[in-house]
C-alpha cells in the first residue's frame, strides 16, 4: 500500500436525492485519496478526483468561494443525485 502523502480528504455525503445506485446513504463518510475510492462509486469518484487531489496536496480554491478546506460536489446522475462534502483534514 502507498505511504499516505499530503493531507487526508474524508468525503461526507450530504444529501441523496432519488435512489443512488451505488447505495450511497447521508451521513456515509469515506475516506478518499489521489491513490483510493475509499469504495465511492466509480462514476462519483471520476468527477470528484480533481478535488480530492488537490485538496490532498495543499492546494486551494479562489478566496470568494467560502472556506479553502471544503467543497460540496454533486454526482452526476441528476434523476438520482448524490452531494458530497469534501474536507480536507489538517494534522
Amino acid at each position: 500500500m502507498a505511504e499516505q502523502v499530503g493531507y487526508r480528504v474524508l468525503g461526507t455525503i450530504k444529501a441523496v436525492k432519488g435512489t443512488c445506485s451505488a447505495g450511497h446513504k447521508v451521513g456515509d463518510q469515506i475516506e478518499l485519496s489521489g491513490y483510493s475510492s475509499g469504495g465511492l462509486c466509480g462514476f462519483f469518484y471520476h468527477d470528484i478526483f480533481p478535488y480530492v487531489v488537490m485538496l490532498q496536496f495543499g492546494g486551494s480554491f479562489p478566496a470568494d468561494w467560502g472556506d479553502p478546506d471544503v467543497i460540496e460536489l454533486d454526482c452526476m446522475d441528476k434523476w438520482n443525485t448524490a452531494t458530497i462534502e469534501l474536507r480536507r483534514i489538517k494534522g
